[in-house]
């Protein structure tokens, strides 16, 4: 086991998502996950039923008590939930952390339509964790909030991605699963330019928290020394992989199969 993750983000009780969610798909990739809880939720797969936030200075105490002790090659964020929480988290790691990546996924929607980030913490997070991220994971509604454009097309997409990269992103992984048709496009977009994956749809209900296991699969191989665009590939593959063989849990948008056995050498290729 290699490649420390301190993920920052909110609990799902129904276990596809959030930190659940990071813990398994960390593991899966051979590293060592450890977290600060920013809230809880009452979930399953049918809905988010109720929230729980986390106080602020209680979410700081985690990062700290974290990192003083076993430290992080990689912080991963997901559900942050208010603009005061993000204050904490940024002041926080402004203060414990050097040269060490972070990677925002920018969890603001759940699948299910309920909300998990104030609408008013959006400019906190852009003001604040922005910067601060070495890449950032938005799916197309989120990157219409923070970018202000409406995403239709894969043209669009690229031109979003280009205005996300001059809030000061280094990186931007750009997910095109709201999009229609039989193929779904995801942009990797840096200041060298833009990079297409394609891939045949995987026509499921059964894709709760893929975002959460997109962003840790690569912030694990981000910890473990793997490339950027090596740790995205092997994470986008692992997703599909983690797709295909859900195991069939709830009547609602299920979730993936982190237990899945995969070659991550072989998911680069």
């Amino acid at each position: 086991m290699h490649g420390r993750v301190l993920v920052i983000a909110g609990s799902d009780s129904g276990g596809g998502a959030g930190i659940q969610a990071d813990i398994k798909t960390i593991t899966a990739f051979g590293g060592y996950a450890a977290t600060a809880i920013t809230a809880l939720t009452a979930q399953n797969t049918l809905g988010v039923h109720g929230v729980h936030l986390v106080p602020p200075e209680f979410v700081g105490q985690q990062i700290v008590a974290v990192l003083d002790d076993i430290g992080a090659d990689v912080v991963k964020t997901g559900m942050l939930g208010d603009a005061a929480t993000i204050e904490v988290v940024c002041d926080t790691l402004d203060r414990r952390i050097e040269r060490v990546p972070v990677v925002v996924d920018p969890v603001m929607v759940a699948t299910t339509g309920a909300r998990l980030l104030a609408s008013g913490a959006v400019e906190t997070l852009k003001r604040r964790l922005l910067p601060m991220a070495r890449l950032i994971t938005p799916n197309l509604p989120e990157a219409e909030a923070l970018a202000g454009m409406t995403i239709r097309d894969v043209a669009a997409m690229r031109h979003a991605a280009a205005a996300l990269l001059t809030l000061g992103v280094p990186a931007v992984l750009l997910k095109g699963g709201h999009l229609p048709g039989e193929q779904v496009i995801d942009l990797l977009a840096t200041v060298d330019g833009v990079e297409e994956f394609s891939a045949p749809r995987i026509v499921s209900r059964h894709t709760h928290g893929t975002g959460c296991t997109l962003a840790s699969g690569i912030a694990a191989g981000l910890a473990q020394g793997v490339p950027l665009r090596d740790a995205v590939m092997r994470a986008l593959a692992f997703v599909r992989t983690a797709i295909a063989a859900a195991p069939g849990f709830g009547a609602g948008n299920g979730p993936l199969d982190h237990t899945i056995t995969v070659d991550l050498a072989r998911l680069t290729r």
